[in-house]
């Protein structure tokens, strides 16, 4: 039987046998000190001349063979003790060796601090997870769904697994397509989340649903959001017609996550519920990180009458005040100038506080009963700085809103051992698009409105708010959910607005149409992007950190070299061919 490394410490005068891979080898002439690795540690072998056949093979070992040692378990002597490994007080003396497979060179470092560039780790993952870190993140992530799973069940959700070949459906992103070979020039759409399916369990009268699902969005690849293939904790309700009944059930869950999983401490208790206009006054985001304050403060009345013709000009003038700013660098400023401008902002204007004096290119262009308010708005002392954003009100959140993100970095204000929970309420149901000025959903359709079928029959678009909500953590959005349409009156309606009729409602959403039409409860939900969550909850910055084989920043999986080219033959089956560009 096989005896796992962190065992051998109870194990001393028996003889036991380990397998593992060669984490070092040492020769010291007459003797041969081997370290061998398991997912548990590691533990030393010591190879003694005697044992003439084992010690043969301990002289043709490298980093990462795999072997097979059969031995007694010893106690070292007390000055050769290792107090840096759990058993470093034992050691093996081999009596049995056996080499169960060798390894080449190693295209990367995987002992140690020293780690390649994330091109080659992804390229060779499958040696990259042997590196300790990344065996204790793959550990902590099945506790995490355990966690989830024990949660779920004991609020007697039911876990349901929902079809991968699917229809196309409008979640904000565009879908991966599968062409059918059966149903030539027809596709089927791989789920950017289970939506459609979880409104039908309500209809089929299942009471609470969840699943741990996978979704496909061919979205961009960044920090926070992996390409292709992620991950959501999925759940509906039944008969539920508040978004604040599934607030409240969740929400434990969460802070049993951060508390219990996490071992960090949450900001407040009491989980805040912002609405959605608020967030974007306040924080110029509708994911503020809460571990800092840096609020935007308004100041269009403040001056109002200013003959300065930055603010003068302005739909919107507001300002953060960030504590101890003074110190910063010219270069340092125009660094953060530049990150202002990349958000659409024409400049970045900037009070400076210092040595009881104004210090500022802007300050002989305000009165000084308009310095004193800005002052006392912004409550700002001697080394802090004032900065300034002055444009419609949108570009003014959103510039300040990147800054005051950016500023919180600067200045080391986001405690890693703190999490902050916000619930993000009240989202606008439509929204103008910026870039074709058409009315689009703010979200996606799946939403009822606040007021149901009477909240549309208003010529204000922008006014309707959907019954949606959001659960931010640490500035990150987490979890998106609402409660559900369940009136096919309705999904009528709100697509009629956008100029679609009942025919192109019927040809998209006709499975769920149709089960509304034959008594559907009320129901409501959520999912969390677990990747996201877990992400933060480790104290990662990089999401692909915490996934066993993500796709690298170019959505290539590097290691099975996908995508990839197929056979001209796969093609004509599916009816396909290749347009040359």
């Amino acid at each position: 039987m096989r005896t796992f490394m962190a065992d051998t410490i109870g194990k001393v005068g028996e003889v036991v046998t380990v397998q593992g891979w060669v984490n070092s080898r040492r020769d010291h002439g007459g003797l041969i000190f081997i370290d061998v690795r398991d997912h548990t540690g590691v533990v030393q072998l010591a190879i003694r001349p005697e044992q003439a056949e084992a010690f043969a093979l301990g002289e043709q070992l490298r980093d990462e063979f795999v072997i097979s040692a059969t031995g007694t378990v010893l106690q070292r002597e007390e000055s050769l003790r290792n107090p840096s490994i759990v058993t470093g007080n034992v050691e093996i003396k081999v009596a049995e060796l056996r080499i169960l497979n060798r390894s080449a060179p190693l295209p990367i470092q995987i002992q140690g601090d020293a780690v390649a560039n994330e091109e080659l780790r992804l390229k060779y993952r499958f040696l990259d997870l042997r590196r300790p870190k990344m065996q204790e993140r793959l550990k902590q992530r099945a506790q995490y769904y355990r966690i989830m799973r024990e949660y779920m069940d004991a609020h007697d959700f039911i876990e349901v697994t929902t079809p991968i070949l699917a229809n196309s459906s409008p979640e904000g992103a565009r879908d991966f397509l599968v062409p059918s070979r059966v149903h030539p020039g027809k596709f089927y759409a791989l789920p950017q989340a289970p939506q459609q399916f979880k409104q039908l369990l309500m209809v089929g009268g299942v009471p609470r649903y969840y699943q741990i699902a996978t979704c496909f969005r061919d979205e961009d690849p960044r920090a926070d959001r992996l390409y292709g293939d992620f991950y959501q904790l999925d759940l509906e309700m039944s008969f539920v017609e508040e978004g604040e009944v599934v607030r409240t059930t969740i929400e434990p869950l969460i802070k049993k996550l951060v508390s219990e999983f996490a071992g960090k401490e949450l900001l407040t208790d009491d989980i805040p519920r912002i609405p959605y206009a608020e967030a974007m006054e306040r924080y110029g985001t509708d994911k503020p990180d809460l571990r800092f304050g840096m609020e935007l403060v308004e100041l269009t009345e403040v001056v109002k009458d200013t003959e300065f013709g930055v603010f003068k000009n302005a739909e919107c003038v507001k300002a953060i005040c960030v504590q101890g700013a003074s110190s910063l660098s010219r270069s340092q400023i125009d660094h953060f100038t530049e990150v202002a401008k990349s958000e659409g902002a024409g400049g970045l204007a900037y009070l400076t506080y210092k040595d009881g004096d104004v210090q500022s290119p802007i300050a002989k262009f305000l009165k000084p009963d308009e310095l004193d308010a800005i002052k006392q708005a912004l409550h700002a002392q001697d080394g802090d700085i004032v900065f300034f954003g002055a444009d419609t009100r949108n570009v003014v959140n959103k510039v300040l809103g990147r800054l005051r993100n950016e500023f919180a970095t600067q200045f080391n204000l986001k405690d890693p051992d703190v999490i902050a929970l916000a619930w993000i309420v009240d989202f606008p149901f439509y929204e103008r698009d910026e870039k074709t000025s058409k009315l689009d959903f703010g979200h996606n359709p799946f939403s009822m409105p606040k007021g149901g079928l009477q909240a549309l029959e208003t010529e204000d678009y922008l006014g309707i708010i959907a019954d949606q909500y959001d659960m931010v953590m640490n500035g990150y959005e987490i979890c998106s959910g609402g409660v559900r349409n369940h009136s096919a009156e309705i999904m009528y309606k709100v697509f009629g607005i956008l100029g679609f009729n009942e025919q192109y409602v019927d040809e998209r959403f006709g499975g769920m149409i149709n089960a509304f039409k034959y008594g559907a409860p009320p129901h409501a939900g959520c999912a969390f992007g677990i990747d996201r969550m877990f992400m933060v909850l480790v104290g990662e910055e990089n999401i692909r950190e915490v996934v066993a084989f993500p796709k690298n920043g170019s959505g290539v999986d590097a290691m099975m070299q996908s995508p990839n080219t197929v056979e001209v033959m796969q093609l004509d089956e599916l009816n396909l061919r290749i347009i040359e560009h």
